[in-house]
């Protein structure tokens, strides 16, 4: 794990140390705090430096994108309130620093034909040799997973087999983003597909004591290099790599494994459109199958709730571009 290195380092781990005792995850806090250590030191600053001036510079200083200038300016904020109550300082200079206008954002969505061509250039890659033909067919069921029951890349690969409960078709996913379990609901396909792999991975090792339902090697679960090499490998073989874009104030992500996570919500919701029925009703469901602490976080899949939409905005700013 990296280290802190500038004059602020001993509070910074404290803080850290604060935080993780809360039961609060690190490691994106930690991330942001880095860049901000790593500032610091460049700068060479010390403590009579730490005025709202300094970091409306670093503000305009940082050479990311405004979102990520924000995350950031959020978090030293944070930090700064912890070390008024400490007693460090007597003011949080950051207190009345503004935020940056952040661009919109719009992310890559499958349509349904388009997730179930990947999912067949997965199924049809995997590779039928001993070595690798059971952590390819588990690549595949986590890649099944996300796309099918809309979970994040870090819970397939979490799930223990007693987390697999084949008499009610239910998966509990326990304890991930926003701290919160969950009972889903799997759908019967995901089952038989799940079920050959328990039984494919049986008859490869009888004497298999590894906890996890994608195994890996040596009682760990398969990892997301894993995953995530098997995800680019068929994005690419079904011709939809493609760079990240920006134009204007808009960014047109590239596929990634969260982009099944987003497309199976944003595909729900244009099916419960289709059906005409009440959307403002199945957000909170949808919110508690997807894990969210508050359906208002569900509610931005609204915005893509049209997959094509996406696409013919950025074939029209392409082609403006090429225009002028």
């Amino acid at each position: 794990m990296k280290s802190f290195e500038s004059f602020l380092s001993p509070q910074l781990n404290e803080y850290m140390a604060y935080r993780k005792g809360l039961g609060y995850a690190t490691k994106s806090s930690r991330g942001h705090l880095l860049i901000f250590d790593r500032y610091l030191r460049e700068t060479g600053v010390d403590w009579n430096s730490l005025q709202p001036s300094f970091f409306l510079e670093m503000r305009a200083n940082l050479n990311m994108e405004s979102s990520g200038v924000n995350k950031i300016l959020s978090t030293a904020r944070q930090f700064f309130w912890f070390m008024v109550r400490q007693g460090y300082v007597d003011e949080n200079p950051l207190e009345d620093i503004p935020f940056l206008k952040e661009e919109t954002v719009l992310p890559f969505i499958f349509s349904p034909e388009q997730t179930h061509r990947l999912l067949c250039n997965v199924y049809n890659s995997i590779r039928r040799t001993k070595r690798y033909f059971l952590i390819d067919l588990g690549a595949y069921i986590a890649i099944l997973l996300m796309a099918r029951c809309g979970l994040r890349i870090s819970e397939p690969l979490r799930l223990l087999v007693k987390h697999y409960r084949k008499d009610d078709v239910t998966l509990y996913i326990e304890k991930t983003k926003f701290r919160k379990d969950r009972l889903i609901p799997i759908p019967q396909a995901v089952m038989r597909e799940t079920e050959n792999y328990l039984s494919v991975r049986k008859s490869l090792l009888p004497h298999d004591d590894n906890p996890y339902l994608l195994a890996g090697r040596k009682n760990k679960p398969l990892t997301e290099y894993q995953v995530r090499s098997t995800f680019r490998r068929a994005v690419k073989n079904i011709g939809l790599d493609q760079p990240r874009r920006v134009i204007g104030n808009m960014i047109f992500n590239p596929p990634t494994p969260h982009s099944l996570r987003h497309s199976f919500a944003v595909n729900t919701l244009i099916a419960i459109k289709k059906r005409k029925e009440s959307l403002r009703r199945a957000l909170p469901v949808l919110a508690t199958f997807l894990g969210h602490s508050e359906y208002k976080h569900t509610t931005i899949y609204l915005r893509v709730a049209d997959a094509l939409s996406r696409k013919n905005l950025l074939d029209f700013s392409l082609w403006q571009r090429r225009k002028t």
